[in-house]
């Protein structure tokens, strides 16, 4: 097992819980880097929820929040979207940037995680997650969570980076949960929608996509 130095590990300790849960200082430089970071993952994301001009549709974990912003594009003047977080500097940062949709009642940001989202049953069209399963213990209450609030023929989709090129990355030893992807895809399945698998090339690491369906 290879060693690292306690001061290396306190680093690399902090960097995974900011990504985790981006707050103070290091917050603000954490939200750009996960909107840069994760920009393509999250568009290849959007594309597979197929959300529509007038849909209800939510990102879950959104972190730096530029999956909002391409989600009120899709969605246009009449839809509506729900961002959820667990950083309450997260949900502060969106209101400010945000401020006019929030006015507008085209946008919605809240406190929820993904194993308890503040949604009526049946509630969405659409929803993605991008790089948030990492930091739940269990997929099995989120995948169930996810079922509940879609509606008939809706979709939510996880998106991840390949878990053998995180699992080279030093960070993700601290607090990160690297599972295969056909875990994800059985809890999916286990709460009931069908899934589907797409890959992503990208760098430093390939996309997964797992788009789970709610049948009509």
């Amino acid at each position: 097992m290879r060693v690292v130095n306690p001061v290396a590990a306190r680093v690399l300790s902090t960097v995974a819980g900011q990504l985790g849960n981006p707050h103070g200082t290091l917050g603000k430089l954490t939200a750009r880097i996960l909107n840069r970071g994760n920009r393509s993952l999250i568009d290849a994301a959007v594309d597979a929820a197929e959300p529509g001009i007038g849909d209800a549709v939510a990102d879950i974990g959104f972190g730096g929040g530029v999956g909002l912003s391409l989600l009120l594009a899709r969605v246009g003047a009449t839809g509506t979207v729900h961002g959820f977080d667990i950083s309450p500097d997260m949900i502060a940062r969106a209101a400010s940037d945000l401020r006019g949709e929030i006015a507008t009642g085209r946008l919605t940001v809240a406190p929820g995680s993904l194993t308890d989202l503040p949604l009526d049953d049946a509630a969405l069209d659409a929803a993605i997650t991008v790089n948030t399963v990492y930091f739940i213990p269990d997929l099995a209450p989120a995948c169930t969570e996810f079922a509940r609030v879609l509606r008939p023929k809706s979709r939510i989709v996880i998106g991840v980076n390949d878990p053998d090129g995180m699992a080279k990355a030093p960070f993700t030893r601290y607090g990160f949960t690297l599972r295969p992807v056909a875990e994800i895809r059985a809890a999916l399945e286990a709460a009931g929608l069908e899934v589907e698998h797409r890959q992503i090339p990208d760098r430093p690491f390939t996309g997964h996509l797992l788009i789970g369906r709610r049948a009509g």
